[in-house]
């Protein structure tokens, strides 16, 4: 391999790996925090409510005063609840949203009953507990509201302000109507809102379901590239084992000294090991579709390696222009297993002894790789399809179709893309972008 060194290396950083943990996503946990604050801002405005209709220290104080402190101090203790233990906190919720609509009751008493236009607070706590609890807990709440809504036309404390209401057979029913409404408004809430929010919920589980599928199904195509990604890297080693038999037994025919048979052998064996040691780099991969860590590398040792695998002479048409000492964090082993792909393609493509050219374009958070051949091109239906599995232009028993597919796979699996430009008389130039994981090192 040839290289043009262009530019100084960068010194080495320091770079962590970002790491995740999944955490579960329950409704009534994700909401408590949301709660607490709403529920200080229901007592606020309770107590804006009675100061409004009523100045002074009369009667409404001595019933709502103890009924918002009870309010206030149940919200300060489920503010601390929120930030430690979350065993229950549907049935919490549930309590606290009863609480609450005992205090609004009792604040609406003392400050027009049913006439105070606040009373439609009710049913933000319904709304509420229908999306983020049980159905049990959403119609015990929507039933304690709507009788608490009804006990204010019998227990308000202002109800001689509108005693003309029983003037007349139309005010009753007038008054029976204001009940009625609520309490369909009421019902019609909890049962669509939960249907919602159970379909929402059923429709998450499949999502999960799928997830898991998914998962499954990506173990198996892990498999499937392990087992290509063995038969492609051993493709060569047996393709020269296969000629080293032949002369051997060509040799042997012919009646020729054993210096050559001998040599013959000693590329063989050479490149059994090389299978060998291919095998047991699969096989400490496993089934994970990196089975790597990213690691910091300098391009130079990163090319040497995409070739290492090359005879001499296609080593000796590789040409790279890159900063040799310039390094980089990426996957290293896929990553050169897919430029060594991309290598031999472009040097099949290149005949007659044509070189090929790499380059490599390092930015703040990605490098792009450019292997670029001096072959026929391709046209816009073959660079369409030249990242399929199997599809080769190459003759029988020269290729499987492989090489492109599993560049292409590495690099989806790591945020990367692959892409090519060609046109027919003009080569094709391959471009492999990744990010490198954590910046450039």
């Amino acid at each position: 391999m040839t290289v043009r060194e262009t530019s100084a290396a960068q010194p080495p950083g320091l770079l962590g790996d970002a790491a995740s943990a999944p955490a579960e996503s329950v409704a009534p946990i994700v909401a408590l925090p949301w709660v607490v604050q709403l529920r200080f801002l229901l007592a606020a405005g309770e107590v804006a409510l009675l100061m409004f209709a009523a100045e002074g220290s009369g009667p409404q104080w001595s019933w709502c005063g103890p009924a918002i402190a009870v309010q206030v101090g149940s919200n300060v203790w489920l503010g601390r609840f929120a930030r430690s233990s979350r065993v229950g906190s549907e049935h919490i919720l549930g309590g606290v949203f009863a609480l609450d609509a005992l205090t609004l009751t009792t604040v609406f008493a003392f400050t027009g009953g049913p006439m105070n236009p606040f009373t439609l607070l009710y049913l933000v706590q319904i709304t509420l507990s229908a999306v983020i609890l049980n159905k049990a807990w959403t119609w015990t709440l929507g039933a304690i509201s709507t009788l608490c809504y009804g006990l204010l036309f019998l227990f308000s404390a202002t109800a001689s302000g509108h005693a003309g209401h029983e003037l007349s057979d139309t005010m009753a029913r007038h008054v029976s109507g204001m009940w009625f409404a609520f309490a369909l408004a009421a019902g019609t809430l909890t049962f669509f809102i939960g249907q919602v929010s159970e379909t929402l919920e059923r429709r998450q589980r499949e999502v999960l379901e799928l997830q898991r599928q998914v998962a499954r199904q990506e173990r198996l195509a892990s498999l499937v590239t392990l087992a290509g990604g063995a038969a492609h890297e051993m493709g060569t080693p047996l393709g020269t084992i296969a000629i080293a038999a032949r002369e051997i037994e060509r040799s042997a025919e012919l009646g020729h000294d054993a210096a050559a048979a001998a040599e013959d052998a000693r590329l063989i064996r050479s490149q059994v090991e090389r299978c060998r040691a291919i095998l047991q780099d699969m096989s400490a991969k496993g089934a994970e579709p990196l089975g790597e860590s990213p690691v910091r590398v300098a391009l130079g040792e990163l090319f040497a390696g995409a070739v290492r695998g090359l005879s001499e002479p296609a080593r000796a048409r590789v040409v790279a222009d890159f900063a040799a000492l310039e390094r980089i964090r990426v996957f290293r082993a896929g990553l050169e297993q897919s430029l060594a792909a991309l290598v031999r393609n472009a040097l099949d493509a290149s005949r007659d002894g044509q070189p090929v050219e790499l380059e490599a374009r390092v930015e703040e958070s990605a490098v792009t790789f450019m292997i670029r051949d001096r072959g026929e091109g391709m046209d816009a239906q073959t660079i369409a399809r030249v990242a399929e599995p199997f599809f080769t232009r190459k003759p029988p028993g020269e290729g499987m179709g492989l090489g492109g597919f599993l560049a292409h796979l590495f690099a989806t699996r790591v945020g990367g893309d692959l892409r090519f430009e060609s046109s027919p008389g003009a080569g094709t130039t391959a471009y492999l972008r990744l990010p490198q994981a954590g910046g450039r090192a």
